[in-house]
């Protein structure tokens, strides 16, 4: 019996079709600028996007990471939420490697990072402070999309300032599908943005940094230095240009199975359920013991990331009869039968 994997839609698996995509790629030395997949992959990001130009790197953290190095210097300083990716779950790496400072700033309810909260962190131009740089936005945020109006404020702001706004779009094409709109309409109010191909898209490893020439030719150079300058990385990049072409519009798919399941816990006395704006659910135990729920999800073949709060991640790998069968486990274990 295959899991039902829950835990991220980082694991799902490439398809035979995704497969034979990559055996077939023309492959050549990609820091030579001659692998020409890897060239296709990202003139097809930048145009879905609508930027100048876009640059394949191995993650969605060397992506943020490399975005940070080009805009900022050191003794610089970024803002971005307290509990954005950037700032909290990628090793510190713009401190590390590039000696910047992050200025965290709480999370809205809907994702946001308030237009107020933003400008009184920024800092004056004073020889006691770091020179703020540099607005980092999270799309989703917690499976939240960004709503359509508070990017032209922010960017307002940016302009306004001086100052430079990355996004750090990984899942960016399920705030597109989710909001019926062109992912180009939502890049485009931001310098720089950061999609990660290994998510919902469903290929096996990979990004893309788009932005300005001029900043991805600075990221190409940092992207050298950071270790992520590859060969024949055509392979790679041919399961990229398979998930942009066949994989974006089937989210909806998954959008549909989050709010399935959301809809099939909430039932459940001792849970509760946050709905699913896009294939994210997020579920917080009232009752029972979160690591004896896991147990028995697991001894049921559901996997999930245990906590007194969970998120429950839909994915290509998982159905409408996954979901059935997840909530039955659920049901099971608070039932009272299995604890």
């Amino acid at each position: 019996m295959k899991p039902i994997d829950l835990r991220s839609d980082t694991v799902t698996r490439p398809t035979a079709a995704m497969r034979l995509a990559m055996a077939e790629a023309e492959v050549g030395d990609d820091v030579f600028g001659e692998d020409p997949t890897v060239n296709r992959l990202e003139g097809m990001a930048a145009e879905l996007l609508a930027k100048e130009a876009a640059l394949f790197v191995a993650s969605g953290t060397q992506g943020n990471l490399i975005a940070l190095l080009a805009h900022c210097g050191r003794g610089d300083e970024y803002i971005a939420g307290s509990m954005a990716h950037c700032y909290r779950w990628e090793g510190g790496g713009a401190a590390v490697f590039g000696g910047i400072q992050p200025q965290p700033v709480e999370f809205e309810p809907d994702g946001t990072l308030a237009v107020a909260r933003v400008e009184a962190a920024i800092k004056p131009v004073d020889d006691h402070y770091a020179r703020t740089r540099l607005i980092c936005l999270e799309n989703t945020q917690a499976g939240k999309p960004l709503p359509a109006a508070y990017l032209p404020e922010i960017r307002s702001l940016a302009l306004r300032c001086g100052l430079r706004l990355h996004m750090d779009g990984a899942r960016l094409f399920n705030a597109a599908v989710s909001q019926n709109l062109p992912a180009a309409t939502i890049a485009d109010h931001v310098d720089s943005i950061n999609v990660c191909l290994s998510k919902g898209l469903g290929a096996p490893v990979g990004s893309v940094l788009c932005g300005s020439r001029d900043f991805i030719r600075e990221a190409r150079h940092w992207r050298k230095m950071a270790g992520g300058g590859m060969r024949q990385a055509g392979m790679l990049a041919g399961a990229g240009i398979y998930a942009l072409q066949h994989h974006i519009e089937r989210l909806s798919e998954d959008h549909a199975n989050a709010t399935l399941l959301a809809e099939g816990l909430t039932a459940i006395e001792g849970l509760e359920v946050t709905s699913a704006q896009t294939n994210m659910v997020f579920v917080t135990l009232t009752a029972a013991d979160p690591a004896a729920l896991e147990f028995h999800l697991k001894q049921s073949g559901v996997l999930v990331r245990g906590g007194r709060t969970m998120r429950l991640v839909t994915h290509l790998d998982i159905d409408r009869a996954d979901i059935e069968q997840a909530v039955a486990a659920f049901c099971a274990f608070f039932s009272g039968r299995d604890h």
